[in-house]
């Protein structure tokens, strides 16, 4: 079923684009909750650590899911496992969407992240099964569009909604694409089961020990916690940074969004093309060392016009979509065929935990004054510069190990 380097098939490229919308569906899900924090923190009366505890109870239920579902990841067709956790998911944002207080949403986060956290692992796990690690960087370039999606068609969509009928609108604009996104998944996608005939010799909790057993993986996995720590230290609190620290409004911050994602958009598949032409590792470097001259430029700047944030944030988030697809293109190739459900659970799993780790110290970290200007929002910049300049490390030596080629596992 894996396609030559030089074309897909028409279900393929049927495959890629409903991963695409399910990618869509769960990275708004997280995503719309930063920028309606400027809704949520004043309309609720909670304080920035409490809404840093509310993105991290996502990430935490994530995490301990992920963990759960590894051992039984590779004992079933990953369509099914993939239909089941994906109506979760849809059920927890639709309580996200009824949420009255405070704890309500709090627990509703819980829920989403309970099913949301397992639809990424199996998503690059039918990827990795069908697609070959030679073109799987475009595969992932087009996949991460939907992180630019979201920003380009979600996010401003969200905020309008959020602005005209309330903080709950998004949440249920979400519910009501993902049942139709569901409906596709259940009637387009085949079973996915080639991995079923491979001999196992451990049950499901054998099998999860034996995941955490292996140094490759291990590696992979601290690589995972230092990635994770950018995107959910800095996030949770940018749309309040910018409304409030750099005086962009209301009505302007959806055109930063706009603005931002379009030009991901257009990134994705040219950097996952790059990647599969000069090396994942080259392109992860680059995009790392404009990334950390982004994150200080933008952590420290003060009121600035609107065309100076758009050129910052294009900057910065084509550099995180370079880093992102470069790293997930590598970490696909790291596990063996028999343990790819698994260590994409257990590594979507540590990101996640990792990730609410980070935001929750974010929330510590950044303290919101009763002006509702952001502060020590630098120091949070100074931290996610850091650890980017430790994961070209990590990643130098998990593409070391993958350039052997024992160790190229595209089955």
């Amino acid at each position: 079923m894996k396609p030559s380097k030089s074309a897909f098939s028409k279900y393929q490229l049927f495959v890629v684009a409903i991963l695409g919308l399910i990618q869509f569906t769960v990275i708004l899900d997280f995503m719309v909750l930063s920028p309606l924090g400027a809704f949520l923190m004043p309309e609720l009366r909670i304080s920035s650590s409490q809404f840093g505890l509310v993105v991290s109870a996502y990430a935490f239920s994530a995490g301990a899911s992920g963990l759960l579902a590894a051992g039984f990841a590779d004992l079933f067709d990953r369509k099914k496992m993939l239909v089941f956790f994906y109506m979760g998911f849809i059920i927890g944002t639709l309580l996200c969407g009824i949420a009255t207080d405070y704890h309500f949403l709090l627990i509703a986060r819980v829920v989403t992240g309970l099913f949301g956290g397992v639809i990424s692992s199996i998503c690059f796990a039918i990827i990795t099964d069908l697609f070959d690690l030679s073109v799987r960087g475009r595969v992932m370039g087009v996949v991460q569009v939907a992180f630019a999606g979201s920003q380009v068609l979600g996010i401003p969509v969200g905020l309008f909604l959020a602005n005209h009928w309330g903080w709950h609108a998004p949440f249920l604009m979400i519910v009501a694409f993902g049942v139709a996104t569901v409906l596709v998944i259940a009637i387009g996608l085949k079973p996915i089961a080639e991995h079923l005939k491979i001999v196992r010799e451990h049950n499901a909790i054998q099998h999860l020990i034996k995941t955490f057993s292996v140094k490759s993986y291990l590696m992979a996995f601290a690589t995972t916690i230092l990635l994770a720590t950018g995107g959910f230290m800095l996030m949770p609190f940018a749309s309040t940074f910018m409304a409030n620290n750099l005086q962009i409004s209301a009505t302007q911050l959806p055109f930063v969004y706009i603005v931002t994602g379009v030009f991901s958009m257009i990134a994705g598949p040219l950097v996952g093309k790059l990647s599969d032409s000069v090396g994942k590792y080259k392109v992860f470097c680059y995009g790392s060392i404009l990334g950390m001259l982004m994150v200080f430029v933008y952590c420290n700047l003060g009121i600035t016009s609107l065309w100076v944030v758009m050129v910052v944030n294009v900057l910065l988030f084509v550099a995180v979509s370079s880093r992102m697809i470069a790293a997930t293109t590598l970490m696909t190739a790291v596990p063996q065929a028999k343990d790819r459900g698994a260590f994409m659970s257990v590594n979507s799993s540590v990101q996640q935990i990792s990730g609410g780790i980070a935001s929750a110290i974010s929330g510590l970290i950044v303290v919101r004054t009763e002006s509702g200007v952001i502060k020590h929002y630098d120091t949070v910049g100074y931290i996610v510069v850091f650890t980017m300049l430790v994961c070209i490390a990590m990643m130098y030596f998990i593409n070391r190990h993958l350039s052997r080629p024992k160790n190229l596992y595209t089955a």
